[in-house]
């Protein structure tokens, strides 16, 4: 057994188990590695360091960022002015003018000197910042805004005039002579005439052909507009509505109804009546058909017939709803969501008076008192 120390002595000192020597001369194509030149080291970082990113010609390097052009400028200045206008419109409470030609077109003008600088290579990076400025403070969006401070506060002095809120104050009717008012029939008369006629016609028609009456509504009193963005001291009356508890379907007995409220009528003044539903009228067919079901009164689901006592102010309706007239169940179906909101009949005659601008006896006083503010209107 051989000792340990020659063991190692033998594979250190001799060649037993080395690599072949190389042949005379080398091996073919060999080099011989060369030391890194100091200017070598130094583009590694050192003989012993890391390398470092390699050196890059001016050939290959990329060419510098160029400055953005004037349109990009432009711009953003224009972008940045015209968000300052808006807010400083908002903040004076000039709503209505955040909607003007004017701002609308400036908005437009903006719009199209963004793009403009988008489309620019050396511009897009500024219009970049003029797009965000732009959708951020717009018209609309600083519109939406003055609106919803405006309505919060229930400040609207930027809107109008001291004389627009003088007008808007004024007790009677744009182009309406006060003279004229006051010369006409006032709330009580046509209150009064109205219910003596709804009663008689009613009267009339029962003993006739034994209708009962339903009440379908109140009296509606409803104020009337004075033109300049106000309301008036005028009100429009609408009497006590009417209908027949019982339907009405024959053609014939609709006609003869219509003669007596028409005979009633003469007796307080007014024309005789005439018949919307009737193609006489003048009404298209469409027209005809989408509102009385047929251009035929004999297959028509609605009768409509008015007539007034003009110069006055009085207005009479009678209108008959026929059930056995509809074809397709869709008038049945208006009808009965009228009857669930106010009660009335499905079908019948109902009958009723409107009068518009009508100003109360009880205010005539205050009325003429009024008017003395207004000496040119």
């Amino acid at each position: 057994m051989v000792e340990p120390e020659k063991q190692r002595a033998r594979y250190v000192a001799g060649t037993e188990g080395a690599p072949p020597v190389p042949p005379p001369g080398g091996y073919h194509g060999a080099r011989r590695a060369q030391a890194p030149s100091t200017s070598d080291s130094a583009s590694y970082g050192g003989p012993y360091g890391a390398p470092t990113a390699p050196i890059i010609g001016s050939a290959t390097a990329p060419a510098d960022k160029q400055p953005a052009n004037a349109i990009g400028w432009s711009a953003l200045v224009v972008a940045i002015l015209f968000a300052l206008t808006l807010l400083g419109t908002l903040l004076a409470g000039f709503t209505d003018t955040l909607y003007g030609v004017t701002m609308l077109t400036l908005q437009l003008v903006v719009i199209g000197v963004v793009i403009a600088a988008l489309v620019t290579p050396r511009g897009r990076a500024l219009g970049a910042s003029a797009l965000v400025i732009t959708l951020l403070l717009n018209v609309a969006t600083v519109g939406a805004m003055s609106a919803l401070q405006t309505s919060a506060s229930g400040n609207y002095q930027g809107e109008k005039t001291a004389e627009q809120k003088h007008e808007e104050a004024y007790p009677g009717i744009k182009d309406v002579p006060p003279s004229t008012i006051l010369s006409q029939m006032s709330l009580e008369q046509v209150r009064a005439l109205s219910d003596e006629a709804l009663g008689e016609i009613r009267a009339r028609l029962s003993d006739e052909f034994g209708y009962t009456w339903t009440e379908v509504a109140e009296e509606d009193l409803r104020p009337e507009r004075n033109g300049y963005g106000g309301e008036s001291m005028l009100v429009q009356y609408i009497s006590v509505p009417w209908m027949t508890n019982e339907p009405i379907q024959d053609y014939n007995r609709k006609r003869q109804v219509m003669g007596i409220i028409e005979e009633v009528l003469y007796d307080y003044d007014m024309y005789s009546l005439y018949s919307f539903n009737d193609p006489s009228s003048g009404l298209d067919d469409t027209i005809l058909e989408k509102f009385y079901g047929s251009t035929d009164p004999r297959t028509q689901n609605t009768w409509e017939w008015y007539t007034d006592n003009y110069p006055d102010p009085m207005r009479f309706y009678a209108v008959m709803y026929d059930l056995s007239n509809d074809r397709t169940g869709e008038f049945l179906g208006e009808r009965e969501a009228q009857s669930a909101r106010t009660g009335e009949p499905l079908e019948g005659l109902q009958i009723y008076f409107l009068a518009p601008e009508l100003l109360s006896e009880a205010d005539q006083e205050e009325f003429q008192t009024r008017l003395k503010e207004y000496p040119g209107l």
